[in-house]
């Protein structure tokens, strides 16, 4: 088969990203032919082979200039530019010629989308109906939902301003995005992030997905409160790249964190168990706003962003791995990757979490937010030895899906739609 892989960026941004980089070298290993359309970045990983690509959109504000134009010039031209978001944010004419351009040379058997809105816009969605109409083939497009999107504006079912956990857009409620600011707290951005979903409601854009791909059955639960998803949406949880497990890792005496040091990963939590349980040595891993007061923390041992190797070791080597989230994840590789390094997880009960972590097997989950019942469940865990054991022994036995397993089963998938007449309202 010949599939077109479809999201906003083409390079390494974040989880999605390196989620398609991985599912593109996937079907690869299957026989499968794989292009890539999106937004053009000086740091692009992947491509096509015709080097047509959307202009880049920059939603962090006026930049500080460039070299040709010289720091007042380049705010200019970025002021200039970005005039111009708000509509193209609704509907985009060159997303929707030039992903046609690439429909045109590739003529795919599939496309499969991801992130999208606002720089790609659903615009692409009308290119694939409308292409395949034009050419009467059965085109099929598959998307995976790598958050909540399709029915909150600000992705993460959380009110910026509170931290409070929100389904209020649930049934097309969009004007509650600009009532609580979801967009960066901005009244601007969340108007417009409330009109572009009543715009798309109004014209049932998502009806031209043919299969959403859900990594947990707590958002596939969420978007199929959108009816023209509810029939079409199944779950297949994440895959994981696991690194090359080394026989005989001994374990050191520390509960590990790794992620990003941010309020959302519930970072507060976490410094307050820290500093009620002086007697217990902590390591956290990543990169983010509360590095400061992680550095100012006696017992937390900081080590910075690890990747590969070192990451792997200082999950291995830890007794056990803190997932505090106080946001709804959906299949955090994180709770993955610890398990299968047979490292027990503490882990939120919200959201996809508690699909992924067995209750007194391979850890615990604990209420989101609750200091006091995280300190006790750590320390109580710290000196359960016992306990301790039997999870670490359990988790060697998890296992998750592989890359090519994972493709294995969205190719099945995909070849079921090829049989079916995928018609459009």
């Amino acid at each position: 088969m010949k599939i077109l892989i479809v999201n906003k960026f083409l390079h390494a941004n974040g989880g999605s990203e390196t989620y398609i980089f991985n599912i593109g070298k996937g079907f690869e290993k299957l026989g499968h032919q794989v292009q890539y359309f999106g937004m053009e970045h000086p740091d692009r990983v992947v491509g096509n082979d015709w080097d047509c690509y959307t202009g880049s959109m920059d939603f962090r504000g006026a930049g500080g200039g460039d070299k040709a134009d010289g720091p007042a010039g380049g705010r200019l031209r970025k002021l200039i530019e970005q005039a111009g978001y708000p509509f193209r944010i609704i509907y985009s004419r060159e997303a929707y010629k030039k992903i046609t351009y690439v429909l045109e040379k590739f003529d795919p058997d599939a496309v499969h989308v991801n992130n999208f809105n606002f720089q790609l816009t659903p615009s692409i969605l009308y290119a694939v109906k409308n292409y395949r109409n034009k050419k009467r083939k059965k085109l099929p497009i598959i998307m995976t939902a790598h958050d909540s999107q399709l029915v909150c504006p600000n992705h993460l079912m959380v009110i910026p301003g509170s931290g409070e956990i929100c389904f209020a857009c649930e049934g097309g409620k969009f004007s509650n995005c600009t009532k609580n600011r979801c967009i960066h707290n901005s009244r601007m951005k969340s108007i417009l992030a409330s009109a572009e979903g009543y715009l798309y409601k109004w014209l049932k854009a998502y009806r031209y997905i043919d299969l959403l791909v859900c990594p947990s059955d707590f958002l596939k639960e969420k978007l199929s409160t959108n009816p023209l998803l509810a029939k079409k949406a199944v779950t297949i949880h994440n895959f994981i790249q696991a690194a090359d497990r080394q026989e005989n890792v001994k374990k050191e005496d520390y509960v590990l964190y790794f992620g990003r040091y941010s309020e959302e990963k519930g970072i507060k939590t976490l410094l307050q168990i820290c500093k009620s349980l002086p007697e217990i040595p902590f390591v956290f891993a990543g990169s983010g706003p509360f590095r400061d007061e992680i550095l100012q923390t006696e017992n937390i041992e900081e080590r910075g962003f690890l990747s590969g190797k070192e990451l792997y070791l200082a999950i291995a080597r830890a007794r056990f791995v803190l997932f505090p989230s106080i946001c709804n994840e959906n299949c955090p590789f994180s709770v993955m990757e610890a398990q299968m390094y047979g490292t027990p997880v503490l882990g939120s009960r919200l959201g996809g979490i508690p699909e992924l972590i067995q209750e007194d097997v391979t850890g615990q989950l604990l209420t989101a937010g609750d200091a006091d019942a995280w300190t006790g469940a750590v320390k109580a865990l710290w000196e359960d030895e016992e306990r301790l054991d039997r999870y670490t022994d359990n988790c060697k036995k998890v296992s998750f899906y592989t890359v090519v397993g994972y493709c294995d089963i969205l190719q099945s998938k995909i070849k079921e739609l090829m049989q079916e007449d995928c018609q459009y309202e």
